[in-house]
């Protein structure tokens, strides 16, 4: 079920033990199951209401902030997540943040678009292995002039931890500030490609994930994703 995208697996177990799942029309009520590849999975209606009911938000996380559950003296950032910094409200209320996960982690110095969601579906699109869903990124740096083949380089050619990267898009914006837009998400990426080339970063700001664009959304403010956004997403391979 996992792989096919229908949920993730703990949502599976659940949908299992309450009798949701058929297989093939027949009721599914043992975990661990196995079944052929080709056979038909369907959830009940209850399971798919239950879907439904799964929040996403989207976060403008400032610098200063981690993404996940931090060492002691930093601040994770789903405390911001509270109801005095909702923004664009829709009549929608956060009655809780549990099982609210980070879909794609930005470092401490930068800034910009964090996704939380209580939906392993979407997390696995955006940050699955087999899924090539684009961020994009403003990037400020330091290090002189950047030739075609400093250029060149970051948008293919570098490795990190042994493995090259895969193609990035990367443009010239102006003399301090760069444009990219990745597919792959290894730690600290863009600082160290950038250092493989011998610029430094000053800034980074993450404005898209897939089809969802930061926007007007201000510094330190959040806002529920909308199941419009969400099928967008998905119409552009997300």
């Amino acid at each position: 079920m996992t792989q096919r995208g229908i949920c993730s697996r703990r949502e599976a177990d659940r949908y299992i033990e309450q009798g949701l799942v058929r297989v093939n029309g027949e009721v599914i009520s043992q975990l661990g199951t196995r079944v052929a590849p080709d056979v038909k999975i369907e959830l009940a209606r209850a399971a798919q209401q239950q879907q439904a009911q799964l929040v996403t938000i989207m976060l403008n996380k400032p610098v200063g902030y981690v993404s996940t559950q931090p060492e002691p003296g930093y601040l994770p950032a789903i405390q911001l997540v509270t109801a005095a910094n909702q923004f664009e409200d829709r009549g929608q209320r956060l009655k809780f943040r549990d099982g609210l996960s980070v879909v794609g982690r930005l470092d401490i110095e930068s800034q910009g678009l964090l996704l939380f969601t209580q939906d392993g579906r979407l997390a696995k699109r955006i940050i699955g292995e087999q899924f090539t869903t684009e961020k994009e990124y403003l990037v400020r740096v330091t290090g002189g002039y950047l030739d075609e083949a400093r250029l060149k380089l970051l948008r293919h050619g570098l490795s990190l931890d042994g493995e090259p990267l895969k193609p990035a898009q990367v443009e010239y914006i102006n003399d301090d500030q760069l444009r990219f837009v990745l597919t792959e998400g290894k730690k600290r990426q863009i600082r160290r490609m950038c250092d493989l080339v011998n610029l430094r970063v000053v800034g980074l700001k993450r404005v898209r994930i897939g089809g969802l664009r930061l926007g007007n959304l201000p510094e330190g403010k959040w806002r529920f994703v909308q199941a419009e956004e969400l099928v967008r997403m998905e119409m552009r391979g997300a």
